[in-house]
């Protein structure tokens, strides 16, 4: 039999301590193993964080749901007034419906059955300001003596009442029949918004809606350049413009069997050379889709 020797047992007596002493490398590493056991125990954290923010959100949903209910319940009451002024009767002549502005009160008097009452307005009776009623035709004041009229043939004019600047904040919206005097707003146009001076100072027509209907004698007589030459007065009173566009009208607008009025900034005739020509089915058509159109979108709008 052979016996280690001395040296050799102490060797083979040195594995067990050699084993212990890497036990606490082991440890060691156990107990890094264990530092990063909360990271581990954070997973079922991670795991329902989808159903927390899950939860989150399903309660932020219904506020949004009942915010639209609340918005569609709201967007039946602006007060808008149709205001005109024309000088042969292309813009508006009551009631007969084949002038262009009343296609568009058909389309914008709501509710159903129910007729606008008279109150004092500006000294004149126009329809009244409640909630419920939509406004009417109006036309601003003529600024031509009735010799002049006289002798350029104009008619009568529409037996609509006055329309003064101090009108405009008891309405929400307008629409406004403009005629064309070499592409641009007429004088009468213009003195009416020059004495609107002290609304411009008090701010009194910021957040207003407004439309345009224009009547040129010939094409390319001021169906846009009437429209564009009105935006800079809405744009100082901060009125927010509301254009016919293509969307619902681009069949009409753009037909070319025949020749027509119109454009995207909003509805228009042609008056002709003589001042005979009275707006066309099309015309009508055209001016009919913008009423309506254009209560649809005012009556979205919180006033």
């Amino acid at each position: 039999m052979c016996f280690p020797s001395k040296k050799q047992g102490q060797n083979l007596a040195d594995d067990q301590p050699t084993q212990s002493k890497s036990a606490p490398t082991t440890a060691t590493n156990t107990n890094a193993a264990s530092a990063s056991a909360p990271v581990q125990s954070t997973q079922p954290v991670e795991s329902t964080q989808p159903q927390t923010s899950l939860s989150a959100t399903a309660p932020a949903a219904a506020p949004i749901v009942s915010s639209t209910a609340a918005t569609e319940t709201t967007m039946s009451s602006p007060k808008v007034a149709i205001v005109i002024y024309t000088m042969y009767g292309h813009i508006g002549k009551p009631p007969r419906l084949h002038q262009l502005p009343r296609p568009s009160r058909v389309e914008l008097s709501r509710p159903a059955g129910r007729q606008p009452s008279t109150s004092a307005f500006s000294g004149n009776p126009l329809p009244s300001t409640d909630s419920d009623v939509v406004g009417g035709h109006c036309r601003i004041a003529e600024t031509l003596p009735q010799e002049v009229l006289t002798k350029m043939h104009a008619p009568a004019k529409p037996d609509y009442p006055i329309f003064a600047p101090a009108d405009l904040p008891k309405f929400d919206a307008f629409i406004f029949g403009v005629p064309t005097r070499y592409g641009n707003f007429p004088a009468q146009w213009k003195a009416f918004w020059d004495a609107t001076g002290g609304l411009w100072m008090s701010g009194a027509l910021y957040g207003k809606s407004a439309g345009l209907f224009i009547s040129t004698a010939s094409l390319g007589g001021g169906q846009e350049s009437t429209a564009i030459a009105m935006m800079s007065t809405l744009a100082h009173h901060g009125i927010s413009f509301v254009p016919l566009g293509y969307k619902n009208t681009f069949a009409q607008l753009t037909n070319l069997d025949e020749a027509h009025g119109g454009s995207p900034w909003g509805a228009g005739t042609f008056a002709g050379s003589d001042s005979l020509r009275k707006p066309s089915a099309l015309e009508l058509e055209i001016a009919t889709i913008q009423g309506k159109t254009f209560w649809e979108h005012v009556s979205r709008i919180k006033y």
